[in-house]
């Protein structure tokens, strides 16, 4: 369980994270011929929209959760194979841009603001550093392809499989395994999957990149 100052840390990375992470999906999809996510509400970058609250509050406690899946109708797009992996992707990489804006926003923060003893600046640039890692993570952990992942839409095109019992199959099978890798890596305490090395390698790359590293 997190402590209740470094849950407030978190806190504004994961709300913004999540919420640019669907509106991404949405926008890239009604780009492509799909209207679904915007008759549905989810066209939007207001976080109620997008936050389901039992994935909010584990990703807070247990350190992984989810948001609202944007729906999609595959029937909508002009090309359904490519443009499934486009709007699945869409997610994780605005979640990286998102990374890369806030640690540019960080360097010159912490260039130009007097936050030295000024405990609530102090606070701001700790989250605002907190939350480049968290959607660092929010990329890393999303493009696994193991369904429901996104990076599992990638899996399933790269895989060639169409028919709709194997896709079932598929994505049954596949959250079951995440599902058992997740709960393995809490009881045994190991890393199964390297994300933590594979966001701290992005994580330190980043913060070096604009002279924040050392």
């Amino acid at each position: 369980m997190l402590s209740l100052e470094h849950t407030l840390l978190l806190l504004p990375g994961i709300l913004v994270g999540f919420t640019v992470h669907e509106f991404a999906h949405a926008w890239v999809a009604l780009r492509l011929g799909d209207d679904t996510a915007q008759r549905m509400g989810r066209f939007s970058l207001n976080p109620m929209r997008h936050i389901d609250l039992i994935g909010f509050i584990l990703l807070l406690t247990a350190g992984f959760g989810w948001a609202k899946p944007v729906m999609i109708d595959h029937s909508k797009l002009r090309r359904p194979r490519r443009d499934d992996v486009l709007i699945a992707v869409a997610g994780p990489f605005s979640n990286l841009a998102l990374s890369i804006v806030g640690t540019a926003l960080l360097a010159v923060l912490i260039a130009v603001l007097p936050y030295r003893g000024n405990q609530i600046l102090t606070w701001g640039l700790q989250a605002l550093n907190a939350g480049i890692f968290v959607n660092l993570g929010l990329f890393v952990f999303n493009l696994i392809p193991i369904p429901p992942l996104d990076g599992s839409h990638v899996a399933l095109q790269a895989l060639n499989i169409r028919n709709p019992v194997n896709v079932r199959a598929f994505y049954k099978y596949g959250t079951i395994l995440l599902l058992g890798i997740i709960v393995a890596e809490r009881a045994l305490n190991v890393d199964i999957l390297p994300i933590g090395p594979a966001i701290r390698f992005l994580g330190n790359g980043l913060l070096g990149l604009f002279g924040l590293g050392g």
